[in-house]
């Protein structure tokens, strides 16, 4: 009798032991996996003003993007972007001789950003824009002018344009980002008249909004 006393109170004072410490580390009756099945994940969409040049004359492009924002580092989206500013063609290349021609420049593709500490107020961002570009001669109107008569483009022009990049991005609201950077854009393959490769490749210094769950 006196032994199963004993007993039952070295059960008393072991158990009460026991159940603690097993609260204290219940993740290890947890199951590691390699694949984690839970990531933060959502989506934002952005639109950018780019200064730049091309064949020597300012550019001004406006670029919109977006995609999916997976485990709060990585963007996979796409991406467009075109110049809005009048770049006149030379002469000699002018596809109409005697009638003023402008340079259309735009580019279409995919782009990725992998974001460094996106829940602090300043972080860094870095960006990959992979695609085809293009350029065509047209006859830039005034709003005065008559849309009734409609040019064609003429000396169509496609090639592969990648743009890497770097942002300095800010944490405005948790649904709005401001993001300026500078990107090089480099171009691959362009036979367009008095447009080379060389021509076409530049630097661009960018701002940035950004809208979505991030």
């Amino acid at each position: 009798m006196k032994k199963q006393i004993q007993t039952l109170l070295l059960l008393a004072v072991l158990l009460p032991a026991g159940i603690s410490v097993a609260q204290d580390y219940p993740q290890q009756s947890e199951i590691h996996t390699i694949f984690k099945r839970h990531r933060p994940s959502g989506g934002y969409g952005a639109i950018s003003n780019k200064f730049s040049t091309i064949n020597g004359d300012y550019a001004n492009l406006v670029e919109v993007y977006g995609g999916w924002y997976v485990n709060k580092r990585f963007l996979l989206g796409i991406g467009a972007a075109a110049t809005t500013n009048d770049i006149r063609v030379p002469e000699e290349y002018s596809t109409l001789p005697g009638v003023p021609m402008s340079y259309e420049y735009g580019q279409v593709g995919m782009m990725t950003e992998y974001v460094l500490g996106t829940n602090r107020a300043f972080h860094l961002v870095f960006q990959l824009f992979s695609g085809a570009g293009f350029t065509v001669q047209y006859q830039r109107r005034d709003w005065h002018d008559d849309f009734d008569d409609f040019d064609y483009a003429n000396d169509e022009n496609w090639f592969f344009v990648a743009e890497p990049g770097v942002q300095l991005e800010m944490n405005l609201f948790r649904w709005l980002r401001f993001s300026p950077g500078v990107s090089y854009r480099a171009a691959f393959g362009s036979d367009a008249e008095g447009l080379t490769d060389t021509d076409l490749s530049n630097i661009s210094y960018n701002v940035t909004l950004k809208f979505g769950k991030f």
